[in-house]
């Protein structure tokens, strides 16, 4: 497992996320759209070729893999389903002097960047 962390490091991926955030993000929501969209295809596809399929032990792998997705899908949903207006209420957000500090600072970086010519 270890050895698995480190390959995954070096090849640039972030470590895999084992419990999902407390507050999501609209990011984060807009990947759960993309991913519940996908599944829900997946899930469909399923059943409608499970009804195609003439070979019942074919038919019972494709239902299975159908199940599968489905069980993705409403656990997709129920992660979305979450208070969110709550969790976010108890992140921590900058105070007024550190959002001041970091906009001096953005000042002084830009007063010392060269102009740029055209």
């Amino acid at each position: 497992m270890q050895q698995q962390m480190g390959q995954s490091q070096q090849m640039g991926q972030q470590p895999r996320m084992m419990t999902p955030p407390q507050a999501i993000t609209t990011k984060d929501l807009l990947y759960l759209r993309d991913a519940m969209s996908w599944t829900l295809l997946a899930m469909k596809k399923c059943a409608h070729f499970a009804q195609e399929c003439q070979d019942q032990e074919v038919k019972q792998l494709i239902d299975q893999a159908g199940q599968m997705h489905q069980r993705h899908y409403n656990m997709l949903l129920q992660h979305c389903q979450t208070n969110n207006t709550q969790a976010m209420a108890s992140i921590p957000h900058p105070t007024q002097q550190q959002q001041q500090g970091q906009q001096q600072i953005q000042q002084q970086q830009q007063t010392m960047m060269p102009p740029t010519f055209q």
